[in-house]
């Protein structure tokens, strides 16, 4: 899951009151009004964690 560090309190809780822990790779909030540019640099940080949070065994 990739959200921003905005819900992380929110996800966390949810996460815990499901008994499930998702991989997360924490964003900077907020998303919206950000330039393209600024997007991509988000999306080129956010990418080797996200990599690792789909190719890493949680079991």
């Amino acid at each position: 899951m990739i959200a921003t560090v905005a819900f992380e309190e929110a996800a966390r809780a949810q996460s815990a009151s499901l008994g499930f822990e998702p991989a997360i790779v924490w964003v900077p909030h907020p998303i919206q009004d950000r330039t393209d540019a600024e997007l991509r640099s988000l999306a080129d940080e956010a990418l080797e964690p996200v990599l690792a949070a789909i190719t890493t065994s949680q079991g």
